[in-house]
C-alpha cells in the first residue's frame, strides 16, 4: 500500500477586526492566523508540530502582514482620538486654573466642539473634571501621536485659549500647558514660541 506523508503549515483564525491595510491604504476588516506545522498522512493533518508564528490577512486584498501592523492606528480611532484628546488637554486647563469660571468652561466646549464633538456641553465639562489626571495625559498622548507639527501648534493654542478665557495664565496653567505640549511631542522651546504667540494674539 502506498503511503503518502509530508509536513504542511495550518493556519487558523484567532481573531477578527478593523485594521488599517497598507496595501489597500484604508480601513479594513482583518483576520488573525495563528500556523502551525503538521506532519500529514494522505494530506490530512495528523501530528501538530512546532508553531510558525501569525500573521494579519486582510478581508479585502487578502495580503499577508506581520501582527505589528495592527499598531497603526485605523481612520475611525484617529477620528475619536482628537476630540478626545482636546477634552482631556481643556480639562487639565481648566484644573490648573478656576474649574468654575464659566467664560473658560464655555471656551473648553467650543475648543472640543471645533474638533467634532458637536454634542459636547456643561455637563460633559462637569463630568470630565472628575476624571483621573493619568488617563487624561493618555488621551492627550494618544491625540498628539497623529497630529503634524501645525497641528499639534493648533491644538495647543486652543488650550492655551481656554486658560487666557479666565484672565492671564498663571504659572499653574503655564505648568499645564507645557506638559500638554510634552504630552503632544512638543520641544519646551516650541510650546513656549505658541503660548506667548497665543496670548499676544489674545490681548
Amino acid at each position: 500500500m502506498l503511503l503518502i506523508f509530508g509536513l504542511s503549515v495550518f493556519f487558523r483564525t484567532v481573531s477578527e477586526g478593523s485594521f488599517h491595510c497598507p496595501q489597500c491604504g484604508g480601513d479594513r476588516n482583518y483576520r488573525r492566523r495563528a500556523g502551525r506545522r503538521w506532519f500529514t498522512l494522505f494530506f490530512v493533518p495528523v501530528i501538530p508540530l512546532n508553531r510558525v508564528g501569525e500573521a494579519v490577512e486582510c478581508r479585502t486584498c487578502r495580503t499577508r502582514f506581520g501582527v505589528s501592523v495592527l499598531r497603526t492606528p485605523t481612520a475611525l480611532q484617529m477620528a475619536a482620538a482628537l476630540p478626545a484628546g482636546m477634552r482631556a488637554a481643556a480639562t487639565l486647563v481648566l484644573r490648573a486654573g478656576d474649574p468654575a469660571d464659566e467664560a473658560a468652561r464655555d471656551l473648553a466646549v467650543e475648543a472640543v466642539r471645533g474638533y467634532g464633538e458637536e454634542r459636547y456641553d456643561e455637563d460633559d465639562v462637569a463630568a470630565d473634571l472628575q476624571l483621573r489626571v493619568e488617563f487624561l495625559e493618555e488621551e492627550v498622548a494618544r491625540a498628539g501621536a497623529q497630529l503634524a507639527v501645525e497641528a499639534k501648534e493648533w491644538f495647543l493654542s486652543q488650550a492655551v485659549r481656554v486658560g487666557l478665557a479666565g484672565g492671564p495664565l498663571t504659572e499653574n496653567e503655564r505648568r499645564t500647558l507645557h506638559r500638554v505640549a510634552q504630552l503632544l511631542g512638543m520641544s519646551r522651546a516650541h510650546a513656549l514660541g505658541v503660548i506667548v504667540t497665543t496670548e499676544g494674539a489674545a490681548r
